[in-house]
């Protein structure tokens, strides 16, 4: 076996202790070494964003990152973010625009999605066409996946607005 590294980090919220290639790829050793296969393995140049993961709270492509560039640091995959709030919403709203055809890029578009709605909450359709501009799909066209993305940001809007109108209307003069 090659010459190996030490890596601690946390995955998905769990820590993690493993050996690894100084040249392996983080979205490989999530997939190989922790079977964590929802990311997926594109083009391997950090082009078509299957390959999205969250390191340190912010979506990186891991083709691009090195396994021991997470050392000391957490990292939330797909199967990490999937048990509610903001990833819930975006799952419903693909489903029901039918927004995943073949699912090779889901997991990559779900988490780009996800820190949209978390980072900017006020993104018109423009925004969201750039910011998922990294994340290729073959199948949709985009427009659904646009359309499911606006779909959360207009329902989390419209539930926002209602907190503050229920907020005014039990203030006393």
């Amino acid at each position: 076996m090659a010459d190996t590294c030490t890596i601690q980090l946390t995955v998905n919220g769990r820590p993690c202790r493993r050996e690894v290639e100084p040249r392996q790829h983080l979205v490989d050793f999530l997939r190989n070494e922790l079977e964590l296969t929802g990311s997926h393995v594109g083009c391997e140049h950090g082009v078509c964003g299957a390959c999205t993961v969250r390191l340190d709270g912010s979506i990186v492509r891991g083709c691009l990152v090195l396994a021991v560039q997470a050392d000391g640091k957490s990292v939330q995959t797909i199967e990490g973010l999937s048990e509610g709030g903001t990833m819930h919403d975006l799952q419903q709203a693909f489903l029901k625009r039918n927004a995943l055809q073949c699912g090779f890029c889901t997991a990559g578009m779900l988490m780009a999605a996800a820190e949209l709605v978390e980072t900017l909450p006020n993104a018109d359709r423009e925004a969201v066409r750039l910011w998922i501009s990294g994340n290729y799909c073959r199948c949709t066209g985009y427009q659904a996946i646009v359309d499911a993305i606006c779909d959360v940001l207009a329902a989390r809007k419209a539930q926002a607005d209602n907190v503050g109108d229920e907020a005014e209307a039990g203030a006393t003069p």
